[in-house]
């Protein structure tokens, strides 16, 4: 028995010893200064005035409480208080991380800038009620820890937690609680840590889009056997969310820094090309019953039809002619450049820059089925595939915090410390899959099924690549008239025609490669593949898409 103790108690204090990722502090490759963007406007002006309420982002911290297991790769998660608060300002809750990736993260802290002294932005709570602790809890860590929730007056709300390692309850000085009218609904986003019935989450604001006013605090929240909506709230942007978004200059800034190389499979037969080059070459304008008269697109898009409201009458494909078909298929890389769409989010306190890429053709799909692989058929064949990555940006101080890699009509969010760079900068390296174009930060098999049944997207850093810094600024809504949108924007029609195939014909040609035991598995996961790829539905342009207004998902 006393061998046991002391060898689990061994093997706790080097699990508590051992380098964790969380360890390191990350930075962008090259710093970042508010200095290094054009003058002009409040972008990176380092404080948001969210109306008489002042915000501003910090990233020092003080580390409070760490667990060493559980959570992402069973490596626990840390609770830190922000340090290096400016003078004036208070903290409105602790932020919290898995320690599965560098220390990354930012809170807020707020100060009181509101000319009625009678009504304050900011009061203290009136007390604390204990939301978590982990005195009972059988885990690897430092010590208890105490979680507590502030209780605020009456037309306030708590935005964060507090936390101590002892059981006496913190100091009323300790945190700000913000008036109602500057606070809003927020939900649970990543999950941090669980164990049992606790679970610990990051939060963001419930409404996500370019004209919400949902504010991200950066805080976390604990819910110990709950499933009901967070007991924290959001902040709330009260005066104009386009007041601290980059101007047009500025813009050109961020791209010539975060502008990314995107590497391309160099077995794939279908490469971008630019949209003028796709109408240049023949590209032609279909309508509905007159199927056999199809109109040549003028270049630039000029002659599309310009309604928003897409009832099928119109579609996008290839030229005529088989030889013109097949040449136009394989794209044209010297042309192709990225499209730009600016907008604001989460309340203007960050600006997203979705860069979109286009594609004349998207080729077969690929399975795999545990050593075995195989193309398809027709099954992932279009005309006209858009893909996009997005940078989203810090509008305190310009600085690149998360990238968006787009995956058939879905995606992931990545935060900048799990991305790759190009060697000497802040330019981020990415990957677009074999046929299929979907985006990923790293090379290798991305496969879409489980237990090694599923759908390939492969990714590999060869030779052949595309400089995104090429580009051509789209949309950005709120500069008003100085980005002018192209008329092929505004076209809400098909880039490309239905596919004309029996899918259950297709499927049952691919069962000869498959073992029979696991036709059922991979033909599951290819009816749950979305419409656009399996050709049932045809693809439409970035403008079409839910998160050309709104929040990627």
């Amino acid at each position: 028995m006393g061998n046991c103790i002391t060898t689990c108690c061994a093997t706790i204090f080097l699990k508590k010893k051992q380098s964790l990722p969380i360890d390191t502090i990350f930075k962008l490759p090259v710093p970042i200064a508010n200095s290094s963007w054009p003058p002009g406007s409040d972008f990176a002006s380092e404080i948001i005035d969210l109306g008489g309420l002042q915000v501003s982002q910090i990233s020092t911290f003080n580390k409070v409480w760490s667990t060493y297991g559980g959570g992402p790769n069973d490596q626990g998660f840390t609770i830190f208080e922000p340090s290096r608060i400016p003078q004036g300002f208070f903290m409105l809750g602790c932020y919290s991380q898995p320690n599965n990736k560098p220390l990354s993260g930012w809170v807020l802290v707020a100060k009181d800038a509101c000319a009625n002294t009678r009504n304050p932005t900011l009061k203290k709570p009136l007390d604390f009620t204990l939301a978590w602790n982990s005195a009972r809890t059988r885990m690897s860590q430092d010590g208890p820890v105490y979680v507590w929730l502030p209780t605020p007056p009456d037309g306030y709300e708590a935005v964060g937690h507090v936390v101590t390692t002892t059981p006496g309850k913190p100091s009323l000085d300790k945190i700000r609680c913000v008036r109602l009218d500057l606070t809003d609904h927020c939900e649970t986003n990543s999950l941090i840590w669980e164990s049992r019935s606790v679970r610990v989450y990051d939060v963001r604001p419930r409404n996500m889009g370019i004209e919400a006013p949902g504010v991200r605090v950066g805080t976390f929240v604990v819910q110990n056997g709950s499933t009901k909506s967070p007991s924290i709230s959001c902040l709330k942007n009260t005066k104009s969310i386009s007041k601290y978004m980059p101007n047009l200059q500025q813009i050109k800034a961020l791209l010539k820094v975060y502008s990314p190389t995107m590497f391309l499979h160099p077995s794939d037969e279908y490469m971008p090309s630019s949209v003028d080059w796709f109408f240049s070459n023949g590209a032609l304008l279909y309508k509905k019953g007159q199927e056999s008269n199809p109109v040549p697109i003028a270049p630039n898009g000029t002659n599309l039809p310009q309604d928003h409201n897409n009832d099928g009458a119109y579609w996008l494909d290839l030229p005529a002619g088989a030889a013109n078909k097949e040449r136009v298929k394989t794209g044209n890389l010297q042309s192709a450049k990225s499209y730009v769409h600016v907008k604001p989010m989460l309340g203007g306190t960050f600006t997203d820059i979705a860069m979109w890429v286009f594609y004349p053709f998207n080729g077969s799909s690929r399975a795999k089925v545990k050593f075995i692989s195989f193309l398809l058929g027709k099954i992932g064949e279009h005309v006209g595939d858009w893909e996009h990555v997005t940078l989203r940006v810090s509008n305190f101080s310009g600085e690149l915090w998360q990238v968006y890699f787009s995956q058939h009509s879905k995606g992931t969010w990545v935060d900048s410390s799990q991305i790759e760079f190009q060697s000497g900068g802040n330019k981020p390296l990415f990957y677009s899959s074999l046929h299929g174009h979907s985006t990923y930060p790293h090379a290798g098999l991305n496969l879409q099924g489980e237990d090694n049944i599923g759908i390939r997207d492969d990714t590999v850093k060869g030779n052949i690549f595309m400089d995104m810094g090429t580009f051509e600024l789209v949309s950005a809504k709120y500069l008003g008239s100085a980005v002018i949108e192209p008329p092929w924007l505004n076209y809400f029609g098909d880039w490309g025609p239905k596919i004309d195939y029996n899918k259950n014909a297709e499927l049952k040609k691919i069962q000869k490669f498959v073992p029979k035991n696991k036709n059922c598995a991979l033909e599951k996961i290819l009816r749950s593949l979305p419409c656009e790829v399996l050709g049932e539905e045809s693809p439409t342009g970035p403008k079409v898409k839910n998160d050309w207004c709104g929040d990627e998902i």
